[in-house]
């Protein structure tokens, strides 16, 4: 079935499945994303049953490399899913992705309702009428067939070989060709800005300022919902994370979508850290430190005039509803 409930949790499953070229770059962007349960490697399309990469590799049996993706819909609408497979490829090339030429390595999603069929074809017309390429939008919106997955050494290659996966994405023109296509998204109207935020969430957003520790909104907030980008709105860390570290700022376990954060070294101030930015904004938000109490170890020290909060009562008027979940 392609809606299942975990039998412990009571949490939906649903399946999505795109081709976007070498399997082995469309894993990491969707495993990244919070309401994802698997990402498994695989094929899908053809005609000839439990075919081997080699096959598949030769083009005679009509299978595309895809990525089958196991989510929560509660938690992950299907169109964010849409939002990041559209910025991992090029989608206009017919003939294959990058130097990867061949059937196998065509560009498709395989809607495996009719929701997500919809759906899919709403995100690219409007991907084709945005005018970000200069080509006609070329991938197909095709049904879902018999899934069968790739040879074990194929699954989660990021993870096993991360040396050789970098230097493949970077050797192929996907990286040079996403930053040319998307990277323009980070540069803001700054004049707009200003008359946005307030003097103190420019500083910090624009200028990576720090506000004092203890004198800002949310360093002592115990109430449970969600914090956003205060410039893009995108959800980032959710008050299930937050736990008081004693040091005067907002601090998080973990982001709510760990690929709307990025990580960049920081050697201001005499010091070697790692300052925290919005992807979606390049906004600065704070640093990241190794003393968490999580799993994970992390602490997320974040400037309360980076954010946003969102009380769980307002998720539905404020247009968060899919979150609501996360506090029930």
């Amino acid at each position: 079935m392609d809606k299942a409930r975990d039998a412990a949790g009571g949490q939906r499953r649903e399946l999505a499945t795109f081709a976007g070229g070498c399997f082995w770059c469309m894993v990491a962007p969707f495993e990244a994303l919070y309401g994802v349960k698997s990402v498994v490697s695989g094929y899908m399309g053809g005609h000839v049953e439990r075919p081997t990469y080699q096959q598949v590799c030769s083009g005679d049996t009509g299978h595309c490399e895809v990525v089958q993706v196991s989510f929560d819909p509660a938690v992950l609408p299907y169109a964010r899913l849409l939002d990041v497979y559209w910025r991992q490829i090029d989608p206009t090339d017919a003939g294959g992705q990058f130097f990867d030429r061949g059937t196998s390595y065509q560009t498709a999603i395989f809607y495996h309702n009719e929701e997500q069929r919809r759906e899919a074809e709403k995100s690219k017309r409007e991907l084709a009428a945005s005018g970000r390429f200069d080509r006609p939008v070329a991938t197909k919106i095709l049904p879902a067939a018999e899934f069968y997955p790739a040879e074990e050494y194929h699954q989660n290659y990021h993870k096993k070989a991360t040396a050789h996966y970098a230097r493949y994405r970077a050797g192929s023109g996907r990286d040079a060709f996403i930053e040319k296509h998307w990277g323009k998204e980070k540069e803001i109207n700054k004049e707009g800005l200003r008359k946005r935020l307030t003097r103190l969430q420019y500083e910090v957003t624009q200028n990576s300022a720090t506000e004092p520790p203890f004198r800002n909104e949310y360093w002592d907030n115990e109430r449970e919902g969600l914090y956003v980008d205060i410039i893009s709105g995108e959800p980032l860390f959710s008050s299930r994370e937050k736990f008081d570290a004693g040091c005067g700022w907002p601090s998080f376990t973990r982001p709510l979508q760990p690929d709307q954060i990025l990580k960049k070294e920081d050697l201001s101030h005499g010091m070697i850290r790692t300052e925290v930015r919005s992807k979606k904004t390049d906004s600065h938000l704070g640093h990241v430190f190794n003393d968490g109490p999580g799993t994970a170890g992390l602490r997320y020290c974040i400037n309360s005039a980076s954010l946003r909060f969102i009380p769980k009562e307002d998720l539905e008027k404020e247009g968060y509803g899919q979150y609501r979940s996360l506090f029930d």
